[in-house]
């Protein structure tokens, strides 16, 4: 870095601190910025501020959002009484993609990790049970990833739901379409082999 002026080296710095952005792509990206118009430039620094000032968790689902309750909360065409677990807003948008989901979500904020000292009270889960508690909910969807982590917060908050009588349910998980079984890892298989249905 000492060969940048201090302004660019600081920016490059930054900018490698942004998840899947190693040093090469914080370079390129730092002369791409610098080489853009002024106006440009400070319309990306302006976007990056407002969404920070103006980004808050919804009340009700903790989903990331500029009015509260979120849209998806507040639409009533939505089946309220499935609420779908996720980890983060990015799965919401996974999953509203599909089209195939109309009901409601609940956003954790992260998965249980003992390794990474996270335990279940430093996830969205208390919001989920007092929530559960004032609305009508037939099913909850477990769609945590299918991680060790996701698969963990997924027994834990089924284990914590499952004596109020609420149906709990988790998404399938297994062989990709067009993925060959030989190279599918174990977990994969046996995963896909749980999930089987009848034709």
């Amino acid at each position: 870095m000492k060969y940048y002026a201090r302004p660019v080296a600081k920016l490059i710095e930054e900018l490698s601190r942004l998840p899947g952005i190693g040093g090469k792509s914080a370079q390129r990206l730092a002369f791409h910025i610098l080489g853009m118009d002024e106006k440009d430039a400070y319309e990306i620094a302006h976007s990056i501020i407002e969404a920070k000032k103006k980004i808050k968790k919804c009340s009700v689902c903790g989903n990331l959002t500029d009015i509260d309750p979120c849209i998806i909360c507040s639409d009533e065409s939505r089946d309220s009484s499935v609420i779908c677990v996720v980890e983060s807003s990015k799965d919401i948008i996974a999953m509203e993609r599909i089209k195939e989901f109309n009901g409601k979500y609940h956003v954790l904020h992260g998965a249980i990790s003992p390794m990474d000292g996270i335990g279940p009270e430093d996830i969205n889960l208390k919001s989920l049970i007092i929530r559960l508690q004032k609305e009508n909910v037939e099913e909850i969807i477990l769609a945590t990833n299918p991680t060790i982590e996701g698969e963990a917060t997924a027994m834990y908050t089924a284990r914590l739901i499952k004596p109020s009588g609420i149906k709990v349910t988790r998404i399938a998980h297994g062989v990709p379409v067009g993925g060959d079984l030989e190279y599918a890892d174990e977990v994969t298989l046996s995963k896909a082999l749980e999930g089987r249905r009848e034709l």
